[in-house]
């Protein structure tokens, strides 16, 4: 009889063998890492791009809201169409139709936030191993759904007018010449998540004639381009090119993020699969939320509420610069967003973002570090501040925090005479300060 023991399992999770490969690459997103710490009264968090919902006039959605239940309850609050309601896709129309695009409802599918309509696309077009290309930096939470989806992405770099459409072509060429499927090229033209470039409207012909010739998918995702804070919105690239760009918008930026409504426009045979991709994942996407904005739509000035919010974000941006521009140390650069809400920094040469972030926050000042928006681990110089919350004073004393922190880091370097020659990670692709 043999003596030895059976050997006991210590792993922490039991499951670790069942998981799917796909799970192996999913990742904390780093901006939520940061809300434990972020949300704490003491900081000033410049982390999160949360809208500042305050003035919008909630006495009057409460009512609406109240009267909706009563008068048209049982069908707001029963099961819908797997494509969404009829009559917000209707106003879905109207509301794009201010950066020049002309869609119908039938191609419009309502989905959990724009964030589940870029879940649906990837997981419509998506095998493993296959690319897309995106933005260099791109939005973190697109890159945690490429990566859930086993993507590769390839970074295009840019400027302050965008995407660069040599850059762009030649990514496109090389990946076919090594035998890679390249399925579509993911951008957020208006004020990027995380750099707050606006892409020009030429930059914005070129990407759409570029892909078109050489078959590659456009997926426009813009969330802020209403929120232009300077000048009149930029007509998107789906308003010149319906047949091979699938645009993503969201009301959580002009309304509320609570609901969560988001759609994707897309061609009418991509448009039938995201319909039955939503089908099987939510069945429909929530209706009372679709009944309540359409609601507030029909019956409230948004034109006029979207103003006021573009008045808001201008006096914060306008506090933000002003307090980079009076705190930042020499040597540091950042980008001049004419919208959104970010602007994306560039540290002097041998400061790493990430390494500096737990000083920051001793600090109490919060930001997300560059390397988040990345897929290939560059941005290390980099940070994503965003201005759409604080208060223009919170914004000012946060960057005066921000200014202590690196002042006294540049400070240890030169005084142990630590090397600051940048290592090739430090750069990354994305655009420098927007001084136009």
């Amino acid at each position: 009889m043999s003596l030895e023991q059976p050997r006991r399992d210590t792993r922490l999770d039991h499951y670790v063998e069942a998981y799917a490969e796909r799970t192996h690459g999913l990742k904390v997103s780093a901006v939520r890492a940061l809300f434990s710490v972020a949300n704490r009264p003491e900081v000033v968090s410049l982390a999160g791009g949360m809208p500042n919902i305050s003035d919008l006039p909630l006495d009057i959605i409460g009512s609406t809201i109240g009267e909706l239940i009563a008068t048209r309850g049982t069908q707001a609050m029963q099961y819908g169409s797997g494509q969404g309601e009829e009559m917000i896709r209707e106003q879905i129309c109207e509301v794009m139709s201010l950066e020049g695009i002309t869609g119908h409802p039938d191609d419009v599918t309502v989905t959990t936030g724009s964030q589940q309509a870029l879940d649906l696309v990837t997981r419509t077009f998506i095998d493993p191993g296959d690319v897309i290309l995106a933005e260099a930096p791109s939005y973190v939470g697109a890159l945690g759904t490429f990566a859930s989806y086993q993507a590769r992405v390839v970074h295009i770099s840019m400027d302050s007018d965008g995407i660069q459409p040599e850059a762009l072509l030649s990514a496109i060429r090389s990946l076919r010449s090594q035998g890679r499927r390249v399925k579509f090229l993911y951008t957020i033209p208006n004020f990027n998540n995380p750099s707050g470039v606006l892409t020009s409207l030429e930059r914005r012909h070129e990407i759409a004639r570029i892909c078109r010739e050489e078959g590659v998918l456009v997926v426009e995702d813009n969330p802020y381009g209403l929120l232009s804070l300077d000048a009149d919105p930029i007509p998107a690239i789906r308003s010149f090119d319906a047949d091979n760009v699938v645009y993503l918008g969201s009301f959580s930026k002009t309304f509320a993020p609570g609901f969560r409504v988001g759609w994707a426009l897309a061609p009418h045979a991509v448009r039938e699969k995201l319909v039955i991709a939503q089908e099987s994942a939510t069945l429909c996407p929530p209706v009372f939320s679709q009944f309540v904005i359409s609601t507030y739509l029909s019956t409230w000035d948004w034109k006029s509420q979207i103003t006021v919010f573009k008045d808001m974000y201008r006096a914060r941006r306008d506090a933000m610069l002003d307090g980079l521009e009076a705190h930042m140390p020499e040597g540091t650069t950042w980008t001049r967003p004419k919208g959104g809400f970010f602007v994306w920094v560039t540290l002097p040469e041998g400061l790493d973002s990430q390494a500096l972030l737990p000083r920051a926050v001793t600090n109490r000042v919060a930001y997300v570090p560059g390397t988040a928006f990345y897929a290939d681990g560059l941005g290390s110089r980099n940070m994503r501040l965003s201005y759409c919350f604080p208060t223009p004073e919170r914004i000012l004393e946060g960057t005066r925090r921000l200014g202590e922190v690196l002042d006294a880091e540049l400070e240890i370097h030169s005084m142990f005479g630590i090397d600051s020659t940048p290592h090739p990670h430090d750069f990354a692709a994305g655009p420098g300060p927007d001084v136009s």
